[in-house]
């Protein structure tokens, strides 16, 4: 009988091999020696021996499903459990029970992730939902139909979770998505018809301010460009490509009128620049009559300046206050002069003024000798107080003969 730690074979050619439970038999051996029997199925646990490393390495290493594993194993150990091979079967079924186990935490592992990763997509999609319903009230169309379609992506993306819920998840997002669209098809609808508006009122406009391009009446053409401006802003925008073209129309219009201005006004500030030197000239030439001391050859310049001045013309606004200020002082001060001519050559005027100087002088000398009375008499308050009337009738005939002194007098 030839026998190893794990097995023998019998005289009969009868092999054995030993477990925890006793001798079982592993097959007849009758082609060779004893020894090549039980090398035979040594290597036959051997075998068996890698079978379970590999398995062993994919539970490892792999995402080997829990159900395929189990039938890996259970397909080995019943290999084990025909005692076909000779090795320490034992220990080869103790490594399929810890592997079981293996499988079996993995399979509850597995379940808890699963289990993870729907309440995660749950809570996820209930997200997007409750993002989707604040978007369908938005008025940001092209950003909240951007985001929408991203949602969209994003719930794509996610597993799916029990029908049931799913499906109520779905329906809420869909809906949300649907008013959207349904506000935003409105919105658009309405905004194409304020547009169609605009372009009716904006084709009036063009029309008003081409009809007006060939004006010459200047300010009041200007004025109603201006006011067609606000009325252009006023209306709103039209279809982008209409809008363009009326707007080049409109402005073209406007360009024509104001380069005509101001190619008119140019040429008149020109003018009027020239007429300033010559209005200058003249208030010089004025300036030169004063002060005035041949009145009557004095107003005969200033008429023959007068004349040529009116007949100069308009000259610059901003100019205008100055040089005319110039020719008004000369004037003004001829008027003073005709006034104290008037004044020095009127004999009801010299009559009054010495009737009036007479008057004060006789009430200057009464109240002279009423002071002196009064001092005489040694009352010093009277003659005090007849002095301060006394002086205020002086400054008076001081004043009425320095006015009768211009009549010559």
């Amino acid at each position: 009988m030839t026998s190893d730690p794990w097995g023998r074979v019998d005289e009969a050619g009868t092999v054995y091999v030993r477990t925890a439970d006793g001798e079982k038999v592993v097959g007849s051996w009758q082609a060779g020696s004893p020894e090549e029997a039980l090398a035979y199925f040594e290597r036959k646990y051997d075998g068996l021996v890698v079978e379970i490393g590999l398995l062993e390495r994919r539970v490892r290493t792999t995402d080997l499903s829990a159900k395929d594993a189990t039938t890996a194993i259970e397909h080995l150990r019943e290999q084990v459990d025909a005692h076909h091979a000779v090795g320490d079967l034992d220990a080869l079924r103790k490594r399929l029970d810890k592997l079981t186990g293996d499988v079996d935490a993995r399979r509850e592992q597995r379940k808890a992730a699963k289990a993870r990763q729907s309440e995660e997509a749950r809570a996820s999609k209930e997200q997007l939902v409750a993002e989707a319903e604040e978007l369908a009230a938005s008025e940001q169309w092209r950003a909240a139909g951007e985001r929408l379609r991203g949602l969209v992506d994003t719930w794509k993306s996610l597993p799916r979770l029990d029908r049931k819920t799913d499906d109520e998840l779905w329906h809420r997002f869909s809906h949300a998505r649907s008013a959207f669209s349904k506000r935003r098809k409105a919105h658009f609808a309405a905004l194409d018809a304020q547009r169609e508006d605009s372009r009716r009122i904006k084709e009036k406009l063009v029309a008003e301010a081409e009809g007006l391009s060939g004006s010459t009446d200047w300010g009041p053409t200007a004025a109603r460009y201006r006011e067609l401006m606000q009325d252009w802003k006023a209306a709103g925008r039209a279809q982008r490509d209409a809008e363009d073209d009326l707007w080049n129309r409109f402005r073209g219009a406007q360009d024509i009128f104001f380069q005509a201005r101001g190619e008119v006004f140019a040429e008149r500030d020109a003018e009027q620049r020239e007429n300033l030197g010559r209005k200058e000239e003249l208030a010089a030439e004025a300036e030169k009559l004063l002060p005035v001391t041949d009145l009557k050859a004095a107003r005969a310049a200033f008429r023959s300046i007068n004349e040529r001045w009116e007949a100069v013309g308009h000259v610059p606004r901003d100019a205008r206050p100055k040089v005319e200020g110039r020719m008004h002082a000369v004037e003004r001060a001829l008027q003073d002069a005709e006034e104290s001519e008037w004044r020095r050559t009127n004999p009801e005027a010299r009559a009054r003024a010495e009737g009036l100087t007479g008057q004060l002088q006789a009430a200057v000398d009464k109240l002279a000798r009423q002071v002196d009375q009064a001092r005489a008499a040694g009352n010093n308050a009277k003659a005090d107080k007849l002095a301060q009337e006394l002086e205020g009738r002086q400054a008076l005939l001081d004043q009425a003969l320095k006015g009768l002194h211009e009549f010559g007098g």
